[in-house]
């Protein structure tokens, strides 16, 4: 059995003076026709290559209508033979220049074993991709040809990409079922690996120790939502947990020398709102406790720059840290740059700052601000179960938590979609009771409040709530943590509220 070809309508010779070799795409006819015979010889056979062969896969567009007519007879429970599709086929022009529905019972005689169905259908299938990469690679040709500026090559590379990827993805054939056995056993491999860890996590470490044993971890698969009002400090936990994680990457290898599990993760930041070197001056900050205004305008003494920055700013570019800062990145965008990141580097996290700013995968903008939130949650959690990794994504809350009394928030304050809440697998918010409290300073002649005021604010200063909202693997509930927030610092609290003891 060999491969047929055939010419694209309309095409030009490569070169002037002699025809050239037309373009082709790939087909096979004659293995069209026996895997179509063999399903009409035995329509068992049709459990053997629904589940990935698809009318369109087909090159002659009447066997695509006559595969469908099948699946349609056999999912109604009824026959599917030349007899029972010959209604379906009498008035068809194309069936017509073949003979009429007597074609049918043409393909009946040609039908292959019914055991080798499947390996004709995924002939088949690898034929339809390869037509599909030719189309795509005309298409991105003819686009680059064009003088559109509004087209960029930036972004023709990135929806090349992003088709490329989803080519790839429906190009590995996957069984939908597995045996539970299966699934147990690999249950057990993440128990075990869980208990020879140190702190005995199944997920990625957050460092922040009361998080790690609520949540054991961020979980692979999960899409995990960090929300807040501004100013609560979403932004710092993240690149807390971010910073936690690579410092904890410790790869696992198998006898072959390939990475087969880590300790801690490879880390990607997808930073819609501050650039790159707004966000690495900010983490300095942190590390170094020299404020970003001091560092920007260089207001920093040799001692300070030799024996603070330069140390700190060389154990930050060792991690296995990677920031993305293009602006109003889509769905297909960040799918498109992780997948290459996980390849090239490895990836264990993906954190997401934050989702209000993403936009869908569309050319066109949803009117309906709610229904593009829905595609991009969706989106994010199809990136997590893709690609096997937590995706820690970042959300406003709405501004009713400030006209409650308790501002602490709640699920109901989600922004703009009940699909955030729906869609993930964790909904974690932060809140800090000093952000308000500092707002109801008194007035320094009523020395009894000021006292009170000032009590109150030793108390809480230092201590921020994050609140376990929504969790699919336990329980819900609050833990508290250190917070500085003159250098927007997350630690582990520690009971003497002495920031030296925080780790």
């Amino acid at each position: 059995m060999s491969d047929n070809i055939t010419a694209f309508p309309g095409d030009a010779p490569d070169h002037e003076g002699g025809d050239a070799a037309p373009k082709v795409l790939p087909h096979n006819l004659e293995a069209e026709q026996q895997l179509l015979g063999a399903l009409l010889y035995n329509n068992d056979a049709a459990a053997r290559v629904l589940d990935f062969l698809k009318p369109e896969h087909f090159f002659q567009p009447l066997h695509g209508r006559i595969y469908e007519s099948i699946l349609t007879l056999i999912e109604r429970g009824e026959l599917a033979n030349p007899v029972t599709l010959k209604t379906r086929f009498e008035q068809d022009a194309a069936i017509r220049e073949l003979g009429g529905p007597g074609y049918l019972v043409d393909l009946t005689a040609r039908a292959v074993n019914v055991i080798r169905a499947e390996e004709y259908a995924r002939i088949l299938y690898d034929l339809f991709l390869r037509r599909e990469i030719i189309l795509l690679s005309e298409e991105m040709a003819e686009r680059g040809r064009t003088a559109d500026l509004t087209d960029a090559a930036s972004q023709q590379i990135e929806d090349a990409e992003s088709r490329l990827y989803t080519l790839a993805e429906a190009g590995e054939v996957k069984n939908d079922f597995r045996s539970f056995k299966i699934a147990v056993a690999e249950s057990l491999d993440r128990i075990e690996a869980a208990y020879k860890r140190e702190g005995q996590l199944v997920g990625v470490t957050t460092g922040l120790r009361e998080m790690d044993q609520r949540l054991g971890g961020l979980h692979r698969t999960d899409l995990l939502i960090l929300a807040g009002r501004p100013g609560m400090g979403k932004s710092a936990l993240a690149m807390t947990i971010a910073l936690n994680a690579t410092r904890a990457y410790r790869p696992i290898y198998n006898d072959a020398g390939d990475i087969v599990d880590a300790e801690g993760a490879v880390v990607g930041v997808f930073s819609l709102e501050m650039s790159r070197e707004q966000l690495a001056t900010r983490i300095v900050s942190e590390q170094t406790r020299i404020s970003s205004s001091d560092l920007r305008t260089g207001r920093i003494d040799k001692n300070a720059y030799l024996n603070t920055v330069v140390p700190a700013t060389q154990e930050l570019m060792d991690l296995p840290l990677f920031i993305d800062d293009t602006p109003a990145l889509s769905i297909a965008q960040l799918r498109s740059r992780a997948r290459r990141l996980k390849r090239q580097h490895g990836l264990g996290l993906i954190i997401i700052d934050y989702i209000q700013l993403m936009r869908p995968s569309g050319q066109k903008r949803v009117e309906n601000r709610v229904q593009e939130l829905t595609e991009i949650t969706q989106g994010l959690k199809a990136v997590a179960k893709e690609l096997n990794v937590p995706v820690l994504a970042l959300s406003q809350l709405s501004r009713q938590v400030e006209q409650r009394e308790d501002k602490r928030p709640q699920l109901s304050d989600l922004r703009e979609s009940g699909s955030i809440e729906q869609d993930a697998d964790v909904v974690m918010f932060v809140y800090r009771e000093a952000y308000y409290a500092q707002k109801d300073k008194p007035d320094e002649e009523n020395f009894a409040e000021m006292e009170q005021w000032q009590q109150k604010m030793a108390q809480i200063y230092n201590r921020a709530e994050i609140i376990i909202g929504k969790q699919r693997h336990g329980p819900t509930g609050t833990m508290e943590v250190f917070f500085e927030p003159e250098f927007t610092i997350f630690r582990n609290l520690d009971t003497h509220h002495d920031p030296s003891e925080i780790h």
